[in-house]
């Protein structure tokens, strides 16, 4: 057994990026954390040259994030690295919760079968920072290590970035920023933007431990458990052996003393009842808080994961909601960019998120004010729950260790056209699509694949048939796939939206240069409640924007405008 050791990452001069006058780039990010990186990636997946500034030159230190949702592992599959994150990360489903040494509730992420991905997957940030970075580089990427940007001007058009690096110091323009520098964001501070919210009174103690056990991978949480009475205890298996326990210790803590091994090594040992060999890999001091900014967007200046909102840690919520910032923004930013859409489109990267910010910060501090109760009254209601949820099922929606982190549904984004037909089910416009299992044909071979994996790549129509579609349904599907992206214009609505199209039957049909997929064992008709003629409008990040039981051309194409936040003007 041995700690891991971060890697140190090659510091480039930036000799090429000083210039006078300042150079001027289209799209800048601060920060290559996880949200980071993942905007940088999708910016390059989009077509769009993007520079990342850090002020470090390594990952992070500590198993930090641990905890990565479905749906964060739906969007690093279409970032290109779900597969390397779940192949060394540990998968569960299961989550089961204790008062003292006896299980009283436990829940189930993925209830259902037909999901390429687990519930969670637990996997330290540093190796998934890792992944991110590769793979940036990979697809262009220009990552600056030691690049500490110390002061932001913002402007009608721009935004002017004082870089500091070992060379020096130098002025550089941004036509956009992204700033993904994190909880303590020197950006936010440096702009003197508000960040609003409640800070916990209680501190937990974070340990990696190196150990060999026969747990299973699941997720353990402790209420008053004998080994650390009067308190919780939460355990998280993560790759390599590494085993990530978070004990509460109260605000009348002392961080510095509580760090100490003399201090930690007891409670593990209390805790494991065995003379097993461990070793400390990362040991931490938390208190945490859920908070906001009150505006994501400022200008041409964007906000995302935890320098724009911060929770708790149960409940997985800050790296997951961070990815989901990164998804719903780059798509939108893009087709600003190249001149598909107005700025006014990002206004609703700000309105979405911040309503996903405040659902997080719900559930966050709900979870918080049962684990940690402030008051006598509050602890009584709590163990008392704690002592029904054992025999009576009415009693265990009551039990609050952590509601995991769910992908918001942004039921009221203006982007959505609402229902005009009747459907059933959850996949309303808003809603972050379900996967389901398919089958595709390549090179004259079925295979198998997943429903997701065959979206996420710009706009698409969706329509699910039980035979061949006529010429003029072929006609019109084809009518509205442009076959080349027109050159941006001084209007953004002058130039078409990238649209294809994606076929849905329940068995192999023969359609000449069209997308198909086959839904051999019905589960996407049964998600998406579809019937022959049944049609989707989904967005690049897999959320659905509209839907109809026939396919309309008039319709579809208003609701593809309005998608691109057409209806809502110049900005």
């Amino acid at each position: 057994m041995g700690a891991y050791v971060n890697p140190i990452y090659p510091y480039k001069s930036p000799a090429d990026l000083m210039s006078t006058p300042p150079q001027r780039k289209p799209l800048i990010v601060i920060g290559a954390g996880p949200v980071g990186l993942a905007a940088a990636i999708d910016a390059r997946l989009q077509g769009l040259n993007v520079l990342v500034l850090d002020d470090d030159k390594t990952v992070s230190v500590g198993s930090r994030a641990v905890c990565y949702a479905k749906r964060s592992l739906e969007i690093l599959d279409r970032l290109g690295i779900a597969d390397a994150a779940c192949d060394l990360g540990v998968s569960w489903n299961i989550g089961r919760t204790f008062l003292e040494e006896d299980e009283v509730y436990q829940f189930n992420l993925v209830p259902d079968a037909g999901h390429k991905r687990p519930g969670m997957i637990n996997l330290q940030q540093y190796h998934v920072e890792e992944m991110l970075i590769a793979r940036a580089l990979e697809l262009g990427a220009d990552i600056r290590w030691q690049h500490k940007v110390t002061a932001v001007e913002r402007h009608d058009g721009h935004a002017t970035l004082t870089v500091e690096t070992p060379e020096g110091t130098f002025d550089i323009e941004a036509e956009w920023l992204v700033v993904a520098d994190g909880a303590r964001s020197p950006i936010r501070r440096h702009l003197g933007l508000d960040i609003e919210g409640r800070v916990f009174q209680d501190r937990f103690l974070i340990a990696d431990v190196i150990m060999k056990a026969d747990y299973p991978a699941e997720r353990w949480f402790w209420f008053d458990p004998p080994f650390h009475p009067n308190q919780s205890v939460l355990l998280h298996k993560q790759s390599n052996n590494v085993w990530r326990i978070d004990f509460q210790l109260g605000w009348d803590a002392d961080p510095e003393e509580e760090k100490k091994p003399e201090k930690v090594i007891p409670r593990l040992k209390a805790m494991l009842g065995d003379e097993r060999p461990f070793e400390l890999e990362w040991v931490s001091i938390y208190t945490f808080q859920c908070r906001r900014m009150t505006d994501f967007r400022h200008g041409r200046v964007l906000f995302a994961g935890d320098a724009a909102h911060q929770v708790s840690p149960f409940g997985a919520r800050g790296a997951n909601s961070g990815f989901q910032d990164a998804d719903d923004l780059m798509w939108k930013l893009a087709l600003v960019i190249q001149g598909h859409a107005s700025e006014k489109l990002l206004d609703t990267y700000a309105h979405d998120r911040q309503f996903a910010a405040d659902e997080n910060i719900m559930n966050s501090t709900r979870s918080t004010d049962f684990i940690t109760p402030k008051s006598r009254t509050s602890k009584t209601f709590r163990n008392q729950v704690l002592a029904l949820a054992k025999h009576h099922p009415f009693a265990r929606k009551l039990v609050n260790s952590g509601r995991l982190s769910m992908p918001s549904f942004l039921t009221d984004s203006v982007l959505n056209t609402p229902d005009a037909d009747a459907f059933e089910g959850n996949m309303v416009p808003g809603a972050p699509m379900d996967d389901a299992p398919v089958q595709v044909c390549e090179k004259g071979e079925v295979q198998e694949a997943w429903l997701l994996d065959q979206t996420g790549k710009g706009f698409q129509v969706m329509l699910f048939v039980d035979a061949p579609p006529t010429p003029d349904v072929l006609a019109q599907l084809n009518a509205l796939t442009p076959c080349r992206r027109a050159p941006p214009s001084a209007n953004p609505r002058a130039n078409p939206v990238p649209l294809s199209s994606l076929i849905v039957t329940p068995h192999a049909l023969n359609i000449p240069d069209m997308n198909v997929i086959v839904d051999a064992q019905g589960l996407v008709a049964k998600r998406y409640n579809a019937t022959p003629g049944t049609t989707y409008l989904l967005r690049p990040d897999q959320h659905v924007a509209a839907r109809w039981r026939a396919l309309d051309v008039a319709k579809l194409q208003a609701a593809l405008a309005r998608a691109i936040g057409a209806h809502i003007g110049t900005a």
